[in-house]
């Protein structure tokens, strides 16, 4: 059918995306750097008639907005779903071209991948919607096949109209990120500063009083399993409940939103780890049992962690240390839950890779984003040396401007400049911490500079040009995360 239909349309076709169905047959193809979606009969996508095969339409149109919803509702498993307590890894797409190259690597484990994954910050900063993400996803999973089911992850929402925003897109899973909520300096107030502070907390919609949330806690001891307790002092009490008590009480309202905006199915994580302050077990526990109390389900719980889970390279601090605090986070999770632990920033954090799945037995989700776009510029070195040299410079030039909103320690002074190297030591720059980071971190700069015209349009261009490089970085690199995980045994 391959040939045919080739000869039909002049596309070339991508062989994995033919899917026959009772009445139709779908396909994309390429032509150019062009991609267009086809069937053959009645598949109610818009676009032109080509010609006739075995009596039937062969219609050809642009992978749009519109076609992908025609698609996601013909073909099932090209829509995103729940991936439940399944171990499972999102893998986020800042260019909307990685899909491919995501499911190559994970295609064959028992993992759920969620391939549809970016907050609305990333939006902002790539200049893309929410509708967007999702489509390129399902063009991704069309043009390999890929029928195992995918999640996707509305991720970091802070604001109640993010949720709107993306319900609409489709999104199946909604990240909750209360962080603006979160009071850090409770660690180093005594005891005094904290209980003014606790009178200050929004009770109304924590559905109590500060006495009866004093007394569901103070002097009690909590069990956990596996062994280990939980116990509350008056300082353990306050200082929990005035560092989290309003993360809580916001998530609570985004939950209750998107209850009710919600026109499916749907899951929630809750993330407080891009704060400056680590989450204790205890304050993990206060955190999750007031949750519950209020009615709030979640799948996954992203803590902030102790150590540095820095943009871009491995973890920073001692793995004894963060595996004996994270014993602890497994041991609350498994008591008030179960659910998934959640690893955000989880970018070539390999060496606690082998600690997170042996603790967790696999009730894990491991998030990556950034390191995908790198992989992406790594091949952009090899297809197109010129432009990488410029991207290099530019960020090197961004650099200071653009960490401010991350938690990087790369030192700009170590990353040589563009004209010091010969081009077949540029892709080797994507292997140094320092590199690694001035380029991850200055993303939305390179992507949006002159409105897109300096950069975007000529990376797009060397990576629909060499698409194979790119998905065979993209494979190589996620595959090196994915290997752990995918060894667990369901």
């Amino acid at each position: 059918m391959k040939d045919k239909l080739e000869e039909i349309t002049k596309l070339d076709i991508y062989e994995a995306s033919i899917c026959e169905t009772p009445a139709v047959t779908y396909f994309l193809g390429r032509r150019g750097s062009d991609k267009l979606i086809g069937c053959v009969g009645d598949g109610s996508l818009t676009g032109t008639k080509l010609g006739e095969l075995d009596g039937k339409s062969v219609v050809v149109g642009p992978t749009d907005h519109a076609n992908a919803v025609a698609i996601r509702s013909a073909l099932d498993w090209t829509g995103p779903k729940c991936t439940g307590l399944v171990t499972s890894v999102g893998l986020g797409d800042r260019l909307g071209l990685a899909t491919p190259g995501h499911i190559q690597a994970v295609r064959g484990t028992s993992l759920a991948v969620v391939l549809a994954q970016q907050s609305i910050r990333e939006m902002v900063r790539t200049q893309r919607t929410a509708e967007q993400v999702m489509d390129a996803a399902t063009w991704g999973v069309v043009q390999e096949g890929f029928r195992d089911g995918f999640g996707s992850d509305a991720d970091h929402l802070q604001k109640l109209d993010h949720i709107d925003t993306t319900v609409a897109a489709g999104f199946t899973m909604f990240t909750i990120d209360p962080g603006l909520h979160v009071v850090n300096e409770a660690d180093e107030l005594d005891e005094p500063a904290l209980a003014a502070k606790c009178g200050t907390l929004d009770f109304d919609t924590l559905e109590c009083s500060p006495s009866d949330l004093r007394a569901a806690f103070v002097d009690k001891t909590f069990p956990l399993k596996g062994g280990g307790r939980i116990k509350f002092d008056e300082l353990t009490f306050l200082r929990a409940t005035v560092k989290y008590g309003g993360a809580i009480a916001h998530t609570v309202k985004m939950y209750r939103r998107l209850c009710g905006a919600a026109k499916g199915q749907f899951e929630l994580e809750v993330s407080v780890d891009e704060t400056e302050s680590p989450t204790s077990p205890a304050e993990h526990y206060f955190f999750a049992a007031e949750l519950e109390r209020l009615g709030v389900k979640w799948v996954s719980m992203a803590p902030r962690f102790i150590g540095r889970f820095e943009k871009g390279v491995d973890y920073i601090g001692d793995l004894g240390e963060f595996r004996a605090s994270f014993a602890e986070h497994v041991a609350v999770m498994r008591t008030v839950g179960p659910y998934k632990i959640s690893i955000h920033s989880g970018s070539d954090k390999f060496s606690i890779y082998p600690i997170v799945c042996e603790l967790t037995g696999g009730l894990v989700h491991l998030k990556t984003a950034g390191t995908s776009y790198l992989e992406a510029i790594r091949a952009i070195a090899t297809i197109d040396p010129g432009l990488f040299r410029a991207i290099l410079d530019f960020a090197r030039d961004r650099y200071e401007t653009d960490k401010a909103t991350y938690h990087v320690s790369a030192d700009l002074t170590k990353v040589p400049g563009a004209d010091t190297l010969s081009d077949e030591q540029l892709p080797a720059l994507l292997d140094d911490f320092d590199a690694r980071q001035v380029l991850h971190v200055t993303f939305g700069s390179v992507l949006t500079a002159d409105d897109g015209e300096r950069f975007k349009t000529g990376i797009y261009a060397a990576l629909q040009r060499d698409e194979d490089s790119h998905y065979a970085a993209l494979a190589k690199h996620l595959g090196r995360h994915v290997a752990p995980f995918a060894a667990l045994k369901p």
